[in-house]
Formats: C-alpha cells, structure tokens, sequence
C-alpha cells in the first residue's frame, strides 16, 4: 500500500493526541463537523466513565487542507486533552492485572507503568476515530456506507431473527440510513432495542459489584466494488488487514468474518455463497451479471471483497481497571497487594464499535485508492468508473 499510511502520537494525559494521514486524495471537501461528531459517538455510550465528562473531543486541522479542500499532502490532525496531567501524575507501585503494567515495564527493564500505560490507554483510539472520519469521507462519496453495532454485552446476545434490522443489513435487505436511524435512538449502538433494558440491568449490576463487562460488536460494510485487496502478496488480503486492523484495538480479542467459526462446523455444501445470476429474486450483491445467493463469507472471498456487505464482528474483554481491584505484587520486593483502582468505565462496547468503524474505514480507504490510484478525488473517481465499465462487461 504505498503511499497510503496513517499514524497516531500522544499520551492518555498528555497535552494532544496527534494523527497523520498520508495517501489521502487531494480534492476532498473534508466535513470536520462530521469527524467532530464521530468523535463525540466515541464518548457515548451506557456504562462510560468520569474521563467521558472531563473531555469534550473537537478536531483541529493542523495541515494538509486549503478552503476546506484536501491538498494531497498529508492530513495532520490533533485532539486536545483537557486531562492533560501527565507532569503531576504518581508512579504507580503494582502493575494492575489485565493492563499492559508488567508486561511493558518486563519489557523496558524499568519499573515505570506510566511511561506504559500512558500510550496502551484507550484514550489513543479517539485520534483513530479522527483519522477514520476522514477516510470514510472518501468512501462514502463513492456509496460506501459503514455501521457499526453491538451485537452482544454481557453474555446477552441481541435476537438472532432472520427478518430483523441486522439481519436484512447483512444481506444488503436494509439500507445503512435505516440502521444509522435505529441505533441513534438507543444508549448501546444497537439495531435490536429490545435487548437494551437487558443490557442496562446487566451494567448497573457490574458497576455496584465492582465490577465490568465486555462484549460483540459488529461493523457492515455496504456499496464496496468486488476485488478490493488481493492474494499477490500475502499482506494484501483483506482478511488479515482488516483482522489486524481491528485487533489492535485496546481490550479487542477475537475477529470473526460472516459466519466466522461457525463456519468450520459446517459442511461446504451449507456454507459456500453460490454464484448466481445478477437478476435472481433475492441475489446479493449483484455486480455485472452475477450476485451471490447468501452471503455467509461476509463479502469476502479469497481476501477480496465480493460486492456484497462485508460484516465483521469484534469480541471486546471486559475492561481491566476494576473499582473492587485484582491481586497483584508490589514492584522492588514482591510484596502481594491488591492493585489501585483509576478512574475507568464498566462497559465501553459501544465505544469500541465506534472504533472498530473507523479502523475499518481506514483499511478499506486504503484498499480503494490502492486499487484505483489517482492523485485527486476526481482522478480516483474516473479510475473507478473506467475499471467498473470493464468489470461488469464480463
């Protein structure tokens, strides 16, 4: 993927979180509202923390636009913490459980979990929603839509109905607008209102115990082109970027494609998305003449998109900072203590599906314009259309 490369800087209570953007088109009429308000749905959320009510996260551009427009040049961005007290803070005395404390300090030889924590923290993956805004801009100006949702918190599964708003989603039966609309009505991005009571019930019982949850959520793709990626080089594939891409996430454990692991309880004759003709009551994702009959891949095949909706799901751990605290073992003399407790959220799965969105927005972008090139959104968009014009002739 040359040319297309993004990173982030900063601390959890540092002065700014910072992020580049390299290989974005020139030409974009770059909507900081629109990244402004992803950032506040990444600070939403039932069972969120005091940290949520300290930050009030808004976007600054610090190069790479002019009049609004995209330049070409890299996309530097910045997101100014209020909790900015990394001077004043203590050395923690223990590692805390679950956190990357012993490990990290194990690493540098040094007994200093702040000069860890401070970058491991959850509190990085705002300037990721920054930086996602932005590469969802481009997707969507070319019908790329993307929603993320919780599917599961707590052990407590949304309904699993065939005729429901997640399920026609995946099959391309439900439009995104429709989701965007559901899951703005509720306090868990969720497509499945019935199950938030549940939910609800199910935080506020960890959070007077102590204690916190994790859970599923689920992010669908709608409107990609078939082919993005490839299987050249085994780092092209789709699959793994986006796996990789999603696993980064602080607390992310598991990633799981269509069917994900049911699939290998199946037999191939109940699991493979037949090719049918792109006119067949029910196809999916028709492109040119053909459509698939199911979409039990996830629109993906090969480590390539198929055209149908690409669905992932994402398994999140409860959180690692309990307010009842953990075992532990003091640094300089192995003392057993109990570990420290800092300010923390019960529940952030539907941050994380915020998150997991822009992540996956990132990685598609770049799969776009590796695919089509183009120096400008226009040159881009009349790659896309002269390659569309052959594809679907055959």
């Amino acid at each position: 993927m040359a040319g297309w490369k993004w990173s982030t800087a900063g601390e959890s209570h540092g002065p700014s979180l910072v992020g580049i953007l390299e290989g974005l088109p020139a030409g974009l009429e770059l909507d900081v509202a629109r990244i402004d308000a992803e950032l506040a749905r990444r600070q939403g959320g039932y069972g969120r923390g005091g940290r949520m009510r300290i930050e009030s996260d808004r976007v600054e551009v610090l190069a790479g636009l002019r009049a609004g427009r995209t330049l070409g040049s890299p996309l530097a961005l910045a997101v100014k913490n209020r909790d900015a007290t990394i001077e004043d803070l203590p050395v923690p005395k223990s590692p805390r459980p679950g956190h990357a404390d012993l490990t990290g300090c194990q690493r540098m030889a040094e007994a200093d979990p702040r000069a860890v924590l401070e970058r491991a923290s959850a509190r990085e993956t705002a300037m990721r929603v920054a930086l996602g805004g932005a590469a969802r801009q481009v997707l969507e100006t070319f019908g790329v839509r993307l929603v993320g949702h919780v599917v599961e918190l707590g052990g407590l599964a949304t309904a699993a109905d065939e005729d429901g708003l997640a399920a026609r989603l995946r099959t391309g039966r439900a439009s995104a607008d429709e989701a965007v609309d559901v899951r703005s009505e509720g306090e868990f991005n969720s497509l499945d209102p019935g199950v938030e009571g549940g939910w609800r019930s199910a935080v506020d019982g960890a959070k007077d115990a102590g204690d916190t949850l994790g859970g599923v959520f689920e992010v669908v793709v709608t409107g990609l082109v078939p082919g993005l990626g490839g299987v050249a080089d085994p780092r092209d594939r789709l699959t793994g970027r986006l796996a990789g891409a999603l696993l980064s996430i602080p607390a992310l454990k598991g990633v799981e494609f269509g069917l994900g692991f049911e699939a290998a309880r199946r037999r191939g004759s109940q699991l493979h998305d037949a090719i049918v003709p792109a006119e067949s009551e029910g196809g999916i994702g028709a492109f040119g003449a053909f459509a698939r009959a199911s979409n039990r891949s996830g629109g993906l095949e090969g480590g390539m998109t198929t055209g149908a909706p690409l669905v992932l799901r994402a398994a999140m751990k409860p959180i690692s900072t309990l307010r009842k605290g953990l075992d532990t073992v003091a640094f300089g003399g192995g003392e057993p203590v109990r570990s420290t407790y800092q300010r923390s959220d019960v529940c952030a799965v539907p941050a994380a599906s915020v998150v997991g969105e822009a992540v996956v927005a990132l990685e598609l972008c770049g799969a776009l314009v590796e695919a089509f090139g183009g120096a400008s959104m226009e040159l881009l968009g009349a790659n896309l259309h002269a390659w569309a014009e052959r594809a679907r002739g055959l």
